[in-house]
């Protein structure tokens, strides 16, 4: 790519998308389309190709997928694998239709056996059986990639793969039910600790940035404490010694006594994840995209895709405990271990990456601690 390069990013308003700009435009580039999600419907096949030969772009990012945590994933599974696959095909057909000299997928680590060797290796693609719960989505997104590399083995067409680990950064989603585990971790400890300090200004002010159910700043005090509760933040019970959240008991009222303040999160805590930041993903994408062509990812490293990640994971109890410091929440994280955990441990082989000359720059605690700030002035 050059600076004057035509440049196309699918997703630009998204997390991934909207980091991806912004970097580019810090290096230098200016020459960009964007359609907004009203502009351009990227399921409709019809839609997409119209775009592509009207503005005929040089270089595309494929940021755009319908995403979402643990419970999204595996409550809307025939969206997942029905948007995915549509959004993606249309792309990269059009792409390879409309002579694009460059093009970039980005799918997830999701895609990975769900018994697959640690850390997981580009090559263990296709190798087990895929976790239950994102089965849907890791579909699609293996898909994308079988896509690029077949369109690379007929056509000669300039498409690469990339998988990120799970990611966090500016303009993530923070809806409790189809958010990451780290979002919702923010925003969880976030209102619990509103609620630990009796602070309604601050918990009217959050809904109203965002509403949880339809349920704003302007609902009542018992409307908003039936929601939290509904969402796992719970006032407990207002007596010595109480460790735990209330359970199978009436919605506590505004005017229960302020104790302690609980929060229940998803599984064991103990599985491991890792994370990235969206500003460190969106430098190896920009690095990738300039410095390794398809012709090299296929016949010269023998892979389908590549691996962005730290290569460094830590529990979700870790996680919690770090959030939990990062946000100032004191009270008590009950978990449920009824609810599934996911994948044991999805740990990327970063190898590859680092040996084409790509290493992150942001360390989690700095990073959870920026996207803390971004949140809670976002909006102000």
């Amino acid at each position: 790519m050059d600076k004057q390069s035509k440049i196309y990013i699918a997703g630009h308003l998204g997390m991934v998308g909207s980091a991806i700009h912004r970097k580019l435009q810090a290096l230098g580039y200016d020459h960009f389309v964007f359609r907004s999600l009203d502009e351009l419907n990227l399921s409709r096949q019809e839609d997409v190709e119209h775009f592509f030969k009207d503005e005929k772009p040089e270089y595309v990012f494929v940021a755009a997928a319908k995403v979402g945590g643990i419970v999204a994933n595996n409550t809307y599974r025939a969206q997942f694998i029905y948007e995915n696959l549509m959004i993606q095909n249309n792309i990269i057909h059009a792409s390879w239709q409309n002579g694009v000299k460059k093009l970039l997928f980005l799918g997830s680590s999701c895609i990975y056996p769900k018994n697959a060797p640690q850390p997981l290796r580009e090559d263990y693609l296709l190798t087990g059986l895929l976790e239950q719960t994102n089965e849907p989505y890791a579909i699609a997104k293996i898909a994308g990639i079988k896509m690029c590399e077949s369109y690379y083995r007929q056509y000669g067409s300039n498409f690469i793969s990339v998988m990120p680990t799970n990611l966090y950064g500016p303009n993530d989603n923070y809806d409790l039910e189809k958010s990451h585990v780290l979002p919702a971790l923010i925003r969880k400890m976030h209102l619990a600790k509103c609620l630990m300090q009796d602070d309604w200004q601050a918990l009217r002010a959050d809904l109203g940035k965002l509403p949880i159910e339809d349920v704003t700043g302007d609902n009542s005090e018992e409307e908003i404490l039936s929601m939290l509760n509904k969402h796992g933040i719970s006032i407990l019970e207002p007596k010595a010694n109480s460790q735990k959240p209330i359970a199978n008991k009436q919605t506590p009222t505004a005017k229960t006594q302020l104790q302690e303040v609980g929060i229940k999160l998803w599984g064991s805590g103990e599985v491991y994840r890792e994370f990235l930041h969206v500003n460190d993903m969106a430098a190896a994408c920009i690095h990738l995209m300039q410095h390794v062509d398809a012709k090299k990812l296929y016949e010269e490293l023998m892979q389908t895709h590549i691996n962005i990640g730290t290569g460094i994971d830590l529990t979700i109890k870790e996680l919690a405990a770090l959030v939990k410091r990062v946000t100032g929440f004191t009270g008590i994280i009950d978990w449920d271990r009824d609810k599934p955990d996911g994948t044991y441990k999805k740990q990327l082989d970063v190898s590859l990456l680092s040996s084409l000359n790509w290493q992150p720059e942001i360390g989690l605690r700095d990073g959870v601690e920026a996207v803390y700030e971004q949140y809670m002035t976002a909006g102000n």
